[in-house]
Formats: C-alpha cells, structure tokens, sequence
C-alpha cells in the first residue's frame, strides 16, 4: 500500500513540475499572454489611424475643400489675389 502512495506522489510531482517548468506551462502562458497585450495595442494604434485615413479619403472623394486644405498646408499654394502671410514662432 505504500508503494502504491509513493508512486502517485512521485506521478503528481512530475505533473506539476511539468506544469510549472516545461514547455507548455505557466511561464510559457505569462508570455504569450504579455504578447498578446502588446499585439491588441499595437492593433489598436493601426485601427485607429485606419480610421483616419477611411476619414481622409471620404474627404477627398466627396469635395474640394480637403484638396484645397492640403494644397495650401502641404504644398504652400494660395488663390490668385490672396496674400500670404507666414508668422515665424517668437525667438526666447
């Protein structure tokens, strides 16, 4: 009968040390898990800046007014009879 507590004792411990230490245990989990986390966040920034660029082109598609916007800001054009003024931040 005691042989048979022994072996059951010696089956749990190389189970929980299975568990605990090998390839598919704990440790194992905790990393995937921080992966996981940092692949929703990651996830997250891309979905959001889809998002804008979705926003972006409806503009585009749908009227002048962000043509014109980004013709103004990103290449420094102006309408015929306007006068363009550039303001340097003040000097500390």
């Amino acid at each position: 009968m005691r042989w048979i507590t022994l072996g059951l004792a010696v089956l749990l411990v190389l189970v929980q040390a299975e568990l605990w230490f090998g390839k598919g245990g704990v440790p194992r989990m905790v990393e995937l898990q921080r992966k996981l986390a940092a692949q929703k966040s990651t996830n997250a920034l891309a979905r959001h800046r889809n998002e804008q660029l979705a926003a972006e082109v409806s503009d585009l598609k749908e009227g002048l007014e962000m043509v014109e916007e980004k013709a103004r800001f990103e290449l420094g054009m102006i309408k015929p009879d306007e006068i363009f003024v550039q303001l340097s931040p003040a000097r500390r």
